[in-house]
């Protein structure tokens, strides 16, 4: 399992049936995602409390309306609708069917919403992110830990940890793969990489959808990562490092 972020930025529209919350995977978490999905639907009846709840300006009034129509929208596969620049380095169009099959497999959206989505599952666009607070909710990671938590524990794979860390806080995994990256420039000196992060989390994403053996351990990972043309370290027992030259 390769546990990635979502976007702030979602493709809009879609060919897919309005949401069907029955089909989506882990049906487990379907009580949760239907109390959301009615309290956001609801929030939107109020624009300033959406605006104010959500974070956004009032030039952003159509996630709003989005959100408004989150049961009779159309709906599009989870790896489909979301953008922005990690899912531009996945670039799951580009795939093949083989690989694309690979990736709706191997990889889960970590959604404020909808708390995990698999590759094909249908999703409407909408907008929310992990550190908003819904009226009556208190934060998404109060409301999503007792939930995720118990699903993720369960996963009987290894799990690649992309995310990041307003996402990473909605639960925590057991014996995750945790991913970071770092730019090191001439002197061999090391920092955190911001801009470009999520763009060479995607790029290992890729990798681990384009192989076709499993990765059941971290060297794996390392094997897959560095194979691609990545240069990945490991950290520790659960850690890898994407090492990007300055």
């Amino acid at each position: 399992m390769v546990l990635l972020p979502p976007s702030e930025t979602k493709a809009v529209g879609g060919a897919g049936a309005p949401l069907d919350l029955d089909a989506l995977s882990h049906p487990e978490l379907t009580p949760t995602r239907r109390k959301l999905i009615e309290a956001l639907s609801t929030l939107a009846d109020d624009v300033p409390a959406s605006l104010t709840a959500l974070g956004l300006s009032e030039r952003q009034v159509e996630e709003v309306e989005r959100n408004a129509e989150l049961w009779d929208s159309p709906t599009a596969p989870a790896l489909e609708r979301y953008t922005g620049v990690l899912y531009d380095a996945l670039d799951v169009r580009s795939l093949s069917a083989a690989e694309r099959a690979r990736a709706d497999a191997r990889m889960v959206v970590a959604s404020a919403l909808f708390g995990l989505v698999r590759g094909t599952d249908a999703i409407p666009a909408y907008r929310l992110s992990g550190g908003s607070a819904l009226p009556g909710f208190g934060t998404l990671r109060s409301v999503w830990r007792p939930a995720l938590e118990p699903v993720l524990a369960d996963a009987d794979s290894l799990v690649v940890d992309l995310r990041s860390g307003v996402y990473a806080a909605l639960a925590k995994v057991p014996n995750a793969v945790a991913v970071r990256v770092l730019s090191e420039d001439a002197a061999g000196k090391r920092k955190v990489v911001s801009h470009h992060n999520k763009s060479h989390k995607g790029k290992l994403a890729r990798a681990l959808a384009r192989t076709p053996q499993e990765a059941g351990s971290l060297e794996d990972v390392l094997d897959v990562a560095n194979d691609a043309g990545l240069q990945v370290e490991r950290e520790g027992a659960r850690g890898l490092c994407v090492v990007v030259r300055a």
